[in-house]
């Protein structure tokens, strides 16, 4: 694994709009940096990330059966009781999910290391399935890149055949998220032409705008009924609206299903410590009112139970600590053992490595000049070299 410069092709803003990608520059800074890529061989992937990506997933599913069959553990995981039922339902009903995106510390040297698992609302989800690879193709074609470069990547055709076997009989997916995120609108775009891709008809509407009729069903603008919904739109969140009430008794089916609401929290961390003791893709993890979360000495890594984008994440050392600012901490804390992100010419790259129906089929890369990934985070493509 190798950070290096690459001259980026000078029309690049105009081929992203071009190719739906609007948010590849946020608040005047681009978002979306080709200047620089990173270089794996074959073995690094295969190796280091790809088949421990799998195996962490069906760890995480055996997970999922633990926390939902204990009520202290869907306290800690702060799930409403009133949402129990709901939840637990939905798993035993064998609901299909669709993707999430395992965060990982790796430096070319496994194994791998879990920061974190995005299990329910994940992003960076367009420009590592599409446009990283349309710059790969780009830059072989332009000879920046040797023929035979490769990249691991096949997020796409897995989500499309995601969408297709996902089991919805009448085959027709409403689309939701909120209104003024160009980030989850543009996730949310994306995912709808896969669906559609793969056979489904889709409808789109903000989360706004979803209606209850007088039967308690969820509706559209037009007064249709809501059947089965893809949301962008954090379980969380939805359990705390006023139309949360409605969702066990609506009928309708959603993706990613209410048990994934386990899997988008950071309490999922200490329960996989706990019942994979020492695997070497873990760091220990420990809730921060348990005794054996002093065994992490003077150094570790404090992250809120529900954040996001590394929001109100503490890296406490020996020498002082490191804190992102952000809105979340209320709701407790889980520590985890430091495992400090590698640096590449001062910068500080995480690995998003993607699943799609429980399967890892690809890379994403974010970095900045800071070792607590935020949401000022840098996109960098990468490649498999020849």
């Amino acid at each position: 694994m190798r950070r290096t410069t690459v001259p980026p092709r000078p029309d690049w803003q105009d081929q992203a709009v071009e190719a739906g990608f609007e948010f590849h520059t946020f608040d005047g800074k681009p978002y979306w940096d080709e200047s620089v890529c990173y270089r794996f061989t074959l073995e690094q992937i295969e190796r280091d990330i790809e088949g421990p990506t799998t195996e962490l997933a069906s760890m995480c599913y055996a997970a999922v059966d633990h926390i939902l069959g204990s009520d202290d553990l869907m306290r800690r995981f702060l799930i409403p009781d009133s949402q129990w039922s709901f939840v637990r339902q939905s798993w035993r009903d064998g609901d299909k999910d669709l993707y999430g995106r395992f965060d990982l510390a790796y430096d070319g040297n496994g194994p791998a290391k879990l920061y974190e698992f995005n299990g329910d609302t994940p992003t960076g989800l367009y420009e590592a399935a599409v446009f990283q690879w349309l710059w790969m193709e780009d830059q072989v074609r332009n000879g920046v890149l040797p023929k035979g470069t490769d990249q691991y990547n096949s997020i796409q055709e897995h989500l499309i055949e995601g969408f297709g076997g996902i089991g919805i009989p009448d085959r027709r997916l409403h689309f939701t998220c909120v209104r003024d995120s160009a980030e989850d609108r543009g996730t949310t775009a994306y995912l709808e032409d896969c669906a559609r891709q793969g056979g489904l008809d889709t409808k789109f509407l903000f989360i706004d705008e979803l209606g209850v009729d007088s039967r308690g069903v969820f509706t559209d603008l037009d007064g249709d009924p809501i059947d089965h919904m893809f949301k962008l739109y954090p379980w969380e969140w939805l359990f705390r609206e006023d139309f949360g009430r409605y969702l066990a008794t609506s009928g309708t089916t959603f993706i990613e299903p209410p048990w994934k609401a386990v899997l988008s929290n950071k309490a999922l961390l200490p329960v996989l410590w706990h019942m994979f003791d020492g695997h070497p893709n873990l760091l220990q993890a420990y809730f921060e009112d348990d005794p054996a979360a002093a065994s992490l000495g003077q150094d570790y890594a404090r992250k809120p139970l529900l954040g996001r984008e590394g929001a109100n994440i503490q890296l406490v050392t020996l020498d002082g600590s490191r804190v992102a600012p952000g809105p979340y901490g209320e709701e407790g804390y889980i520590r985890q053992a430091l495992a400090a992100l590698p640096g590449f010419d001062g910068q500080f790259p995480v690995l998003g490595s993607w699943i799609v129906k429980g399967e890892a089929c690809g890379l994403g890369i974010r970095e900045e000049d800071n070792p607590i990934t935020t949401d000022a985070a840098r996109f960098v493509p990468h490649v498999i070299e020849p």
